[in-house]
């Protein structure tokens, strides 16, 4: 059997997501321990006027590169953006950039979505729903594709006290809902939300559930992996101890009160924090690939 690094070894790889805090976690990885990987196609949204070779020539100046650096100076030369954006048809990607893509790519890595909680329902479908059925249908048209992963959440299924390795049938069809969304207005869409969402907390894990019954039917026949991170905190080793680029979740309570600021704070003593340093689910993610 081929280890990790001989499978990853000629391989062009497709990243969603690259410029969020896993995405860079997972981009670091996998040049660093699989040096072998031939290239890495990111879709990057302009942002600010910034087109997506800048933001990616920013992103490669974080820390988070610093040892890669020094073992492989021109890895940002693997890196190719590609303009795009969720949000739109196509995911915002140029037919010339689509056919690249086609040509070239043999592994998936869907990372991209919102995690906000109070995402108006419209966007949220958007982004990690209709984006994920977009992505399918790219996927399926890519000649040479090995391997399509999907990266979800535990929280997908909130509801339920055990979670096992299985999809759970969502409580709405998700075509349904998506057609829904496509004729309703932001204001009708806000006052069903309560009522579409029922027992789930929040549009986020709400959407992430319909999309894992999206996939498997619109990816029915492709191998398709999905990883099921919870709360995603700061490295516990690699690629540097601790490092963390956002104030988001617990990483917000570990700077308020590494700092001094956040001295006490009501909690339940019985509540499980469900936190995973990043290095965690990104093996896993590069693993279940392999």
């Amino acid at each position: 059997m081929r280890t990790v690094g001989e499978f990853y070894k000629g391989q062009s790889i497709f990243i969603t997501g690259g410029t969020g805090f896993i995405g860079k976690v997972l981009i670091e990885k996998l040049l660093r321990c699989c040096p072998g990987i031939k290239c890495m196609y990111l879709l990057v949204r302009p942002k600010k006027g910034q087109a997506a070779e800048e933001r990616i020539q920013d992103m490669i100046q974080s820390q988070v590169f610093q040892c890669l650096k020094k073992d492989q100076p021109d890895f940002g030369d693997k890196l190719v953006p590609i303009g795009g954006d969720l949000c739109e048809d196509e995911i915002g990607i140029s037919q010339c950039d689509q056919q690249t893509l086609r040509d070239n790519v043999t592994v998936v890595f869907h990372c991209a979505a919102t995690i906000r909680f109070d995402e108006p329902l419209k966007r949220a479908l958007k982004m990690n729903v209709i984006a994920v059925k977009n992505m399918i249908n790219l996927a399926k048209t890519i000649q040479n594709l090995e391997v399509f992963i999907h990266i979800s959440t535990a929280y997908a299924h909130c509801d339920r006290d055990h979670i096992e390795e299985m999809i759970y049938p969502s409580q709405h069809d998700p075509y349904k809902v998506i057609a829904a969304s496509e004729w309703m207005d932001d204001e009708m869409m806000d006052k069903i939300t309560p009522n579409l969402i029922g027992k789930k907390p929040n549009t986020y894990t709400f959407t992430k559930q319909l999309a894992e019954n999206l996939l498997i039917k619109e990816g029915a026949g492709m191998n398709i992996a999905i990883v099921r991170p919870s709360i995603v905190g700061a490295a516990w080793k690699e690629p540097i101890a601790g490092w963390i680029d956002n104030m988001n979740g617990p990483g917000g309570l570990y700077i308020a009160a590494g700092k001094g600021l956040l001295k006490t704070m009501l909690a339940s003593s019985e509540a499980i924090a469900d936190i995973i340093p990043v290095d965690f689910p990104v093996n896993m993610i590069i693993s279940v690939g392999w």
